[in-house]
């Protein structure tokens, strides 16, 4: 297979195909709310879509997102950003994507979605380290919905009542869940990055949307305290799947810290919908 069929093959199968992990928690979700409740019913239609589209090979949603491609730095000269646009251009043009890159000052769409900074690529160190296989390619589908949702808290918060500590983390995070409301297409999941700056506060926040949502324990005692406390209260407030009610606000909670500068302490969420769309290759 020539590195073009892989990453076209890439492309297909991410926005065609949700992980295991993220199927196995909608399936348990779903077991979880009350049979011919509003909750099951979406859950229900959500994965009916993941098996059609998986059979069909054609997307989930109709927003296939804004593409990253997290490549292994020992790849670098093997896949550029003009490959990776290749194969783009061809998933977009065989149906696999939607023309959904727009030029922010014309309004003008580049219907092979490719353009300046578009599709996303960026290099990693990769190994057993990181997030990233060794060797590997890695993308992740993030639409537009599920990033509006986003948000960065800067602490203190008096408004929420949230202090420099875990303790308002935890308030940040919720205040988060209670003001999406279920919009951005819930159950989502959170990726959280505790310090940092503003920008790498939203990168490393979205890099722990990559993490398997059924990994065992690992990391800081305190923040894996901290996810699971945010998940049980986050599923407690009854928002639900797409806002309806029910037992299922999130599928599951991810944080990750940062060192800061004694001025800042930010509070990055990044939300992603229930099309958790990540997949990697290795080459």
């Amino acid at each position: 297979m020539t590195l073009q069929d892989s990453l076209l093959s890439l492309v297909r199968e991410t926005t065609s195909s949700l992980p295991e992990d993220v199927v196995a928690a909608l399936r348990s979700s779903f077991r979880r709310e009350p049979k011919g409740s509003s909750a099951g019913v979406v859950l229900k239609t959500i994965l009916d879509n993941c098996a059609l589209a998986k059979k069909t090979i054609s997307p989930l949603c109709q927003d296939t997102g804004t593409l990253t491609f997290f490549v292994d730095r020992r790849l670098r000269g093997k896949v550029t950003p003009a490959a990776v646009s290749k194969a783009v251009a061809k998933a977009t043009e065989l149906g696999y994507l939607r023309k959904n890159t727009i030029d922010a000052v014309t309004g003008r769409s580049f219907d092979d979605n490719c353009a300046e900074g578009a599709p996303v690529v960026k290099y990693v160190d990769a190994g057993d380290s990181s997030p990233f296989p060794a060797n590997s390619v890695t993308l992740v589908m993030k639409g537009g919905g599920s990033e509006n949702m986003s948000r960065q808290y800067s602490l203190p918060n008096v408004a929420i009542g949230a202090g420099r500590d875990l303790e308002g983390v935890r308030k940040c995070v919720l205040d988060a869940v209670v003001n999406i409301q279920g919009q951005g297409c819930a159950p989502g999941i959170l990726g959280v990055c505790i310090g940092g700056d503003r920008a790498t506060g939203y990168e490393v926040a979205k890099e722990q949307l990559l993490r398997p949502l059924d990994e065992k324990a690992s990391g800081d005692p305190a923040l894996r305290r901290l996810e699971k406390r945010i998940l049980k209260e986050a599923n407690s407030l009854g928002i639900g799947p797409m806002g309806l009610g029910g037992k299922t606000t999130l599928l599951g909670v991810k944080i990750a810290a940062r060192t800061r500068v004694p001025a800042s302490f930010f509070v990055t969420v990044a939300y992603m919908c229930w099309a958790c769309r990540r997949r990697s290759i290795t080459l």
